[in-house]
């Protein structure tokens, strides 16, 4: 599910370079790579499980279609995003992803990766809206 997650950051920075974060606010530029690191470190690694898995089948077929619907809609945002840009764009770039990670947290009952995703998230669109107005 990462790797799906980065393709598409991976061909736009290739594609477009590096650009310079602009948001000034050390705060939630900390904010949003603890939040991201750690869900990216939760989602590989269980760790903080007491126990891992669903409560139940229909848990798994939300958490499974759930996944795929964000990660399709993601990637149909980022073949638009290719050829327009725009805050309205890069919000939904801050939010699929951030979804995803509550997704993934709450069906599989990982509070701590909710935690991180809700860091992640408020830090992400914070620093997103800053890097889109230009402050």
């Amino acid at each position: 599910m990462l790797v799906l997650l980065f393709i598409p950051n991976i061909i736009w920075a290739i594609r477009h370079g590096s650009k310079t974060n602009k948001c000034t606010d050390k705060l939630m530029n900390v904010i949003e790579q603890i939040g991201r690191y750690g869900c990216m470190f939760l989602v590989v690694f269980s760790i903080g499980l007491v126990e891992f898995g669903f409560a139940s089948l229909v848990g798994f077929i939300v958490y499974i279609t759930g996944n795929i619907v964000l990660l399709l809609a993601y990637w149909v945002f980022w073949f638009i995003f290719f050829k327009r840009q725009g805050l309205f764009h890069a919000l939904i770039f801050a939010i699929l992803p951030t979804l995803i990670f509550l997704l993934c947290g709450v069906m599989l009952r990982h509070w701590m990766l909710v935690v991180f995703a809700v860091l992640f998230g408020v830090g992400h669109v914070y620093v997103t809206m800053c890097n889109a107005k230009g402050s």
